[in-house]
């Protein structure tokens, strides 16, 4: 059962050992101050860490990583569930089939633990809405780089028709798509078809590495660094082994966030990923520097850090297998707030984590970080919605505004056709919860533009404030949410803009718990849901707001502005703060003006 071996489901655009698309430097940057240290100088002494920590604790058995006997004293819940059966055995065992065939209540009745087959089944992609619909899931798609295609959007369109009203996608913030309102005994049925148009759920939830994000313009950029599509492909193939399922790195002590960056604008958002990989040239050759180690949690979030390290495009699956490697075997499997790759490099100190690295390496050897980073840290992040010129010659790409990610069956539907009828059937999915559309000849843009979809429900020129805003589920779906979200967002910001007169936009990002899937951290503008008291001293739908969030070279993470402020009252506040932070002007009184 080999995790290692990667074979292309589907042609890739190009390969990365391809000499004719192997991404190069173009010859109008120059390199830029880099992030990590010089590679000239000589690296800092290792902490001191006792040997004895350094002893993997988990082995292989029966073809599955199991936790060691002697370090199962205080693990988590989680662990717990993961000893009693691996939940990779829903899928390579088809434990999936017989268990569809069961009703719920025998599934309660003979499950291990309290949150037993609800915990398991997120190794499929499949959420249990067990507090809001019971009996029903989300399920969580796998897709590198976001990039889909008409076929797979008819195919998952056609399942969530099915399910009525309880039926519905959303676009998440790991450029993926989700869908609702799925029910078990389907699910076998839904993985085949799945499986047919090339898309999987597998490996998507819960101790694994979620979707592998890349630049959304990847290929079609003028100005891009690198085509990021071969990289998120491997990535992706390599984490599931080609869809048949990946046990070395689907026992982790916690999620794995992943990212390839081809753009200056630095949509990929890499100081919030566990491992990213920077585009930088080392001695003539390609590659990438390596951040580690971002991520956010209810109780701490952190910025990735340079590793000090760069690999070579032909070395980006050894990597990424070297790191998920460490983190599986050393990472503490206790606390699960204390859980993810950050703690454990906090624990063992950059150089030794580095180290440990290495070592897993197939040469047990790791180049120290390039100086040529290719990232221009003054560059102007461009918009992508809209209409905008291609690399390639009379074609297009339109970005447009998908409000808060939500998406219908029928909708989707009109997309697919869109996108076959103006372009070649693809579709882009962002980490701002839009879709870009692209190989679009420009002779077909006007009639594009005019299209009811576009004109009525998503608009390439959405309202300054509108494009940018950014909600998770909420707790219409998800039972973790405090608040409402999605809806709430959209009446918040809409009555904003009708008090104001907004020059540039402000990101405001909505998170219905402090698991911050909304990852409100990163906005300039964040509402993290809490329970409030009204002025009646009552116990209402409140939210905490954060400031700063800063997204690019210069990233950094905002911080609470206002705690416990109920919903109902947000539009004042949020106002106040446009007005005397973002240089936003009253529109009465800009009306009087004149």
């Amino acid at each position: 059962m080999s995790s290692f071996s990667v074979r292309f489901l589907t042609p890739p655009p190009c390969s990365p050992s391809s000499l004719s698309c192997r991404p190069k430097t173009p010859t109008c940057l120059s390199a830029t101050t880099p992030t990590a240290a010089p590679a000239t100088s000589p690296p800092p002494p290792p902490s001191e860490v006792d040997a004895s920590r350094l002893e993997p604790r988990v082995e292989q058995r029966d073809g599955y990583w199991v936790l060691k006997e002697e370090y199962r004293g205080g693990i988590n819940p989680q662990e717990k569930v993961k000893l009693e059966s691996d939940p990779m055995k829903l899928f390579m065992e088809n434990g999936i089939e017989q268990l569809s065939k069961m009703s719920l209540e025998e599934i309660e009745r003979s499950k291990l633990t309290k949150d037993d087959i609800d915990v398991r089944l997120k190794w499929l992609g499949l959420f249990h809405r067990r507090k809001h619909q019971y009996g029903r899931f989300m399920m969580r798609l796998k897709l590198p780089n976001g990039i889909t295609t008409s076929a797979q959007t008819r195919y998952l369109a056609s399942v969530i028709k099915k399910y009525g009203k309880d039926g519905c996608a959303d676009v998440t913030t790991r450029q993926n798509w989700q869908i609702r309102g799925v029910v078990l005994s389907d699910v076998p049925e839904i993985l085949k078809g799945l499986a047919e148009v090339g898309l999987t759920s597998l490996q998507s939830g819960m101790d694994n590495v979620r979707n592998p994000v890349g630049n959304p313009l990847a290929g079609i950029d003028p100005r891009e660094i690198a085509d990021t599509r071969p990289y998120t492909n491997l990535l992706s193939q390599f984490i599931t082994n080609n869809f048949l399922g990946n046990p070395a790195v689907s026992n982790l002590p916690r999620k794995w966030n992943v990212c390839v960056v081809g753009s200056h604008e630095l949509y990929e958002h890499p100081h919030i990923n566990d491992l990213a990989y920077m585009p930088a040239n080392k001695d003539g050759r390609f590659g990438f520097n390596l951040l580690v180690g971002g991520f956010f949690s209810a109780k701490r979030c952190a910025e990735a850090v340079p590793l000090d390290a760069w690999v070579s495009a032909d070395d980006v699956i050894p990597l990424c297998k070297a790191v998920l490697e460490a983190f599986r075997d050393l990472g503490f499997r206790g606390n699960r707030q204390k859980t993810r790759m950050m703690w454990l490099i906090d624990e063992l100190g950059i150089e030794v984590f580095r180290a440990e690295v290495e070592k897993r390496m197939p040469e047990k050897k790791l180049e120290r970080a390039s100086q040529e980073d290719l990232i221009d840290k003054q560059w102007e992040r461009r918009d992508y919605l809209g209409v905008h010129p291609q690399k390639q010659e009379d074609l297009s790409y339109v970005g447009i505004h998908i409000p808060v990610g939500r998406i219908q069956a029928e909708e989707m539907n009109e997309l697919a056709r869109i996108a076959d009828e103006y372009g070649t059937g693809e579709l882009r999915l962002t980490v701002e919860q839009n879709i870009i559309i692209p190989n679009i000849q420009n002779s077909k843009l006007e009639t594009l533009l005019k299209e009811p979809l576009l004109k009525e429900r998503f608009s390439p020129e959405p309202s300054i404030l509108m494009k940018t805003l950014v909600a998770c589920t909420g707790n219409q779906f998800c039972g973790q949410a405090i608040i409402e979200t999605k809806a709430r967002a959209l009446k918040v910001t809409d009555e904003v803009e009708r008090h104001l007169s907004v020059s540039r936009p402000v990101r405001m990002h909505w998170t219905g718990c402090p698991n911050t899937c909304g990852q409100v951290q990163v906005a300039d503008i964040g509402f993290m849901g809490c329970m409030a008291r009204d002025e009646n001293g009552k116990a209402v739908e409140g939210v905490d707001i954060y400031l700063g969030g800063k997204i690019g070279s210069d990233s950094h993470l905002g911080e609470v502005y206002k705690k416990g402020v109920p919903c109902k009252d947000l539009v004042p506040i949020v106002v106040d703060i446009m007005v005397n932070k973002f240089g936003a002007v009253l529109r009465n009184r800009e009306e009087g003006d004149e």
